[in-house]
């Protein structure tokens, strides 16, 4: 090549052509280092039939590149998915592309630093500090910053020590290899049913076809071990595995699970890792090393040598769904990438997404079942309690029935889950002389009183400020009351009524990276603890044999504020937290406390008739035209100047097309009119299923001038509606 069009990392660029120095080899997918201006940016060598360029500039124009990477290009496969994904959601390709390249450190060659570890030496002169700092670091070995983080001391502490002689320094490379899992190492003992859909999505692999499979097995029906076998036989292929999970407090359980079935723990992928070793796991997964790949939805766009299965654990989940950038739903991604990959796709649930159910019923998704629990577990028994006819006592929030299956639980010294979708001690704090309400300077939201951190926090933006002993209104002191309950206040009555047990309370506040989800794992298989109260982050992949008792406790939460997916939200959420209980052989027992006992998602749940509810709630989606029957897609318009978010989404309202099939709603205020500091407006676009919607606002949008000082983002499938 003696010219390359490239792709730059700058989402406000098109395509540009660069010229190719002589002896610099160049090919679709290097990953290369190319001038703009002064600048030097990364970008991406594209076919030019792929990627049209505003301008034609001739050979004796172009600027010659500056330098090719030493890693693999990326494959035509990602490339396709680069192209799909920005066409799709109706993102720059740029901003796409960024994800693929989601380590820079990774593009170097290669790397050694220096760590540091402790001699066995006593310095001579021991401060609290110096003692601190040897009892935490152990034998653990790390940077100077992170040896620093792990003693909860200054970095001068540890450099004092590496002085002294009490650390030493040792030369690590960062690009060490990973060790290979082995499918031989941990086979499992399935049931004939385990089996048979095991040989199904194993032979899948084998065949190395692009197939989309449902795996919907009711909760502790051991869906982890069947895919785990198809999982071992790209092993044995050598061709690499993907797992997505819905949250990084999930990896840690499934890390163990991992490595009692195949020996070592897989490549891991996810915010919280470290840079060194996100280079480490980029490197390894674009040379094929890495075999199977654990991690967020981030990590369905890795460079992939040779991907032969791709895994979406909890397939039903919203945080699935990416709510900033790139506006896309990995679940979805995940199949497309699949089908340019040639591998085949599992999306495993125990309560599928309408739209997942859809695509099964019109034969583009095989599905397998797995209808019982694995061994002698058995699923639990459910029931309504109506809080109009057993209300709690005044100032509670747990029914009497709730407080006595509690009681009962404990005297069996078995484990209790209660849960409640609210963060903190109370969703709003007010003044009760004046009725002040406390709420986010920049959100049109209340401030969430977190009373273990004595902080009231906004739960969009993470503003936060200490709770004021006097009213900011009227200065009156004492006068200020929590209204609600959040998950604090639910332990604190806990506390009050069972003073003895050990109470631990789980969100993400508390359970904010793997190491912490690894900690309450073992306090629970340890017994350490007797009653969790949790949020939505309890109620998916945990397995606690000794869990037998689950207690919702505002069951109707879920169903405020008219979202499209309300109640099938709030059906997966309470049927997953409900599997929770009764996964061992000591039967298990659910209580939802609820207003609404005779609602349909409330009998479908006692009942445990999911088809019934699934089938109510797909006819009104198709009866409405909704979402998998019809397509939405949300136009945003924001800024910090309020004037200018209304007249910059009057100019696009009035400028909606007329086209047979859709229609535009709006604008019309936000329900969050404030985010971040910024006023925002909405605009909702209502499509027929077959209409190519993205070029209509592709078109619409592409014709309008705005102010620069407000932003037009689209979202295509939108999930939330705030």
């Amino acid at each position: 090549m003696s010219r390359a069009r490239v792709l730059l990392l700058n989402a406000a660029l098109g395509p540009l052509d660069y010229r190719v120095p002589h002896g610099m080899t160049v090919e679709p997918g290097s990953i290369v280092v190319a001038p703009l201006g002064p600048r030097q940016l990364l970008g991406v060598a594209w076919e030019a039939e792929r990627m049209p360029s505003d301008a034609e500039v001739g050979d004796n124009r172009l600027r010659p590149l500056l330098a090719v990477a030493d890693v693999p290009p990326l494959r035509p496969a990602l490339r396709r998915l680069v192209e799909w994904t920005a066409d799709y959601y109706l993102a720059p390709p740029a901003a796409v592309l960024r994800m693929c390249l989601a380590s820079t450190s990774a593009l170097e060659g290669a790397r050694t630093v220096t760590e540091y570890r402790a001699t066995g030496e006593v310095p001579g002169r021991l401060t609290p500090q110096r003692e601190q700092a040897l009892e935490r670091i152990g034998d653990r070995q790390g940077l100077i910053r992170e040896l620093a983080g792990i003693a909860d001391v200054s970095d001068a502490v540890i450099r004092g020590l590496v002085k002294a002689g009490v650390l030493e320094a040792v030369t690590v490379d960062i690009d060490s290899p990973y060790p290979v899992p082995d499918p031989a190492f941990g086979p499992p003992d399935l049931s004939d049913d385990q089996r048979a859909a095991a040989d199904v999505l194993a032979a899948g692999v084998a065949a190395h076809r692009f197939e989309p499979t449902l795996l919907d097995g009711v909760t502790g029906s051991g869906k982890t071990e069947v895919y785990f076998e198809a999982v071992a036989e790209a092993i044995r292929q050598g061709r690499q595995t993907l797992v997505l999970l819905p949250e990084i407090a999930l990896t840690e359980p499934f890390l163990k699970r991992f490595r009692d079935r195949f020996g070592v723990e897989p490549v891991a992928w996810h915010s919280g890792l470290r840079s060194t070793q996100r280079r480490r796991a980029w490197r390894a997964i674009a040379s094929g090393e890495a075999l199977v790949t654990v991690g967020a939805r981030s990590a369905l766009f890795l460079p992939y040598a040779a991907l032969g299965l791709i895994v979406v654990d909890e397939a039903h989940e919203t945080s699935f769904k990416q709510e900033e950038g790139v506006h896309y739903h990995a679940r979805d991604v995940a199949v497309m990438r699949g089908k340019f990959e040639e591998c085949p796709v599992i999306l495993a649930s125990a309560t599928p997404a309408i739209e997942t159910r859809q695509q099964v019923a019109l034969g583009r998704y095989a599905e397998l079942k797995l209808t019982g629990r694995f061994g002698l577990a058995e699923m639990p028994v459910i029931e309504a309690i109506d809080l109009i006819q057993e209300p709690p006592e005044r100032g509670r929030w747990l029914s009497p029935r709730l407080v006595k299956a509690m009681g009962e639980t404990l005297e069996r010294r078995e484990q209790s889950l209660l849960f409640l979708n609210r963060r903190g001690y109370a969703p709003l704090t007010l003044c009760r002389t004046c009725g002040h309400r406390f709420q986010c300077p920049n959100c049109t939201a209340w401030m969430v009183e977190h009373r273990l951190t004595r902080r009231l926090a906004c739960h969009h933006c993470g503003h936060v400020e200490p709770v004021p002993r006097a009213c900011p209104e009227c200065k009156g002191e004492d006068t200020l009351v929590a209204c609600g309950p959040g998950v604090e206040r639910i332990a604190d009555e806990v506390a009050v009524l069972f003073p003895d047990a050990k109470t631990a309370v789980v969100t993400s506040d508390t359970i904010w990276s793997p190491a912490k989800a690894a900690e309450f794992v073992g306090r629970m298989e340890m017994g350490d603890i007797d009653i969790v109260v949790g949020t939505q982050l309890v109620t998916k992949g945990y397995h606690f044999p000794n869990l037998t008792l689950v207690g919702v406790i505002d069951a109707d939460l879920g169903l405020e504020g008219g979202d499209l997916r309300a109640a099938e939200r709030t059906f997966q959420q309470i049927r997953q937290v409900s599997g929770r209980a009764g996964r061992g052989e000591k039967p298990g027992r659910v209580y939802i406390q609820t207003h609404s006992p005779g609602a349909q998602v409330m009998q479908a749940l006692i009942t445990g008739d999911a088809d019934a509810f699934y089938a109510a709630e797909t006819e009104a989606r198709a009866d409405a035209g909704a979402p998998p029957f019809g397509r939405y897609a949300a136009i945003v318009v924001s800024s910090e100047d309020q004037a200018c978010a209304h007249e910059t989404a009057l100019l696009v309202g009035r400028a909606a097309p007329k086209v047979d099939g859709m229609a535009v709603y709006g604008p019309a205020p936000a329900p969050l009119a404030m985010l971040r500091g910024r006023h925002r407006y909405r605009l909702l676009v209502h499509a027929r299923r077959a209409l190519d919607v993205q070029d209509v606002i592709r078109a619409w949008l592409g014709a309008l001038d705005w102010s620069a000082k407000a932003r037009v983002t689209v979202d295509v499938d939108p999930y939330s509606f705030l």
